[in-house]
């Protein structure tokens, strides 16, 4: 626990093989629970992730946003939830960064900003860097929502996170999350966090297919929720 509050860690993963047992052995001890959500990996992720000390879930529904809802399901009474990737590209060392504005009451919702923090060279492509520019500008003009990123590493308090009604299975799920924070009207917050070279490839801004899908998809996503959300009505 951390100020009295239960954290709950989840990891969407598929193909982390070699990333994942350092990724959980970077998450700092006051985290209650780590849950990985394992999307069909043909590899050694599961029990890598187990015997470096996370529970996994299978979800072979293959999406990002379905490997999230699969673990979130075992959560155990958490207070706050924290996401981040499999692939050792975020640094879990950070932690502390999104959790304490929620703890202090400054924030609800904290994104970690790739764009704000330090990056190695070459860790977040031409693609990932233009599509955040483009999602974050739509944003600003639809709901007024200043961010700077999509990025993956983030923290939400429970209640909160439960009012969103989270659905995307895929590509759409950090932006939606983003759109209807804004919508609620919740206290949001970005911090820089650091970023590195992912260990493996990206399965989406690695490929010119999985970077058009996943940009079709935000976008798609971005353009629903001008359209048809509204307080009350987030679906």
């Amino acid at each position: 626990m951390k100020g009295g509050k239960r954290i709950c860690v989840v990891i969407p993963a598929l193909n982390e093989e070699k990333a994942i047992p350092r990724v959980i052995a970077g998450i700092p001890g006051w985290v209650d629970q780590i849950v990985v959500g394992d999307n069909g990996s043909w590899d050694r992720t599961a029990r890598a992730a187990r015997e470096a000390g996370a529970q996994v879930v299978h979800q072979p529904l293959r999406g990002y946003g379905a490997a999230c809802l699969a673990a979130i399901k075992v959560l155990e009474k958490p207070d706050i939830i924290v996401f981040l990737d499999g692939d050792y590209s975020d640094y879990p060392q950070e932690m502390d960064r999104l959790v304490d504005p929620i703890l202090k009451k400054e924030a609800r919702f904290v994104v970690g900003s790739r764009v704000l923090g330090r990056r190695q060279k070459g860790a977040l492509s031409f693609q990932a860097r233009w599509g955040n520019w483009l999602a974050c500008l739509l944003m600003r003009l639809f709901w007024r929502a200043r961010f700077t990123d999509l990025g993956p590493f983030r923290a939400i308090a429970w209640p909160d996170y439960q009012k969103l009604g989270m659905n995307d299975p895929n590509y759409g799920w950090t932006v939606e999350m983003q759109i209807k924070a804004a919508i609620l009207g919740l206290a949001c917050k970005e911090v820089p966090t650091s970023y590195r070279r992912r260990i493996g490839t990206s399965k989406v801004s690695g490929t010119f297919k999985g970077a058009v899908l996943a940009g079709c998809k935000i976008l798609l996503t971005i353009f629903k929720a001008a359209v048809l959300w509204r307080p009350g009505r987030l679906s």
